[in-house]
């Protein structure tokens, strides 16, 4: 978990195709989407930086990310293995999700 004391934000960067999140104002990581043909979010890739590993925000970035997804009424498409096995463990109020037919 991340110390009590740090600033943790979680920004959607549309320009860049991505959400990130910041400790302290640094980015910490990110988790990429890409509008599919049809409107639907696909998420590809999600990194965070080995310097903040062990804080649980990769959990934080894609709980945001989903919620802000889900809120916007986005259908998502988790191929990131860090996504699916977010979801597969963690109902997200609303979203929407288009499995892929082959899941790893």
């Amino acid at each position: 978990m991340p110390p009590q004391d740090e600033q943790i934000t979680v920004t959607r960067n549309d320009e860049a195709g991505r959400y990130e999140v910041t400790v302290d104002g640094a980015i910490a990581g990110f988790t990429v989407f890409e509008i599919d043909d049809d409107g639907r979010a696909v998420y590809p890739h999600t990194v965070v930086d080995p310097a903040f590993g062990g804080r649980g925000l990769g959990s934080v970035l894609v709980s945001a990310a989903l919620a802000d997804e889900a809120a916007r009424g986005t259908t998502i498409v988790p191929l990131c293995p860090f996504v699916v096995r977010y979801l597969e463990r963690t109902e997200v109020a609303g979203l929407v999700i288009a499995w892929p037919e082959v899941r790893s």
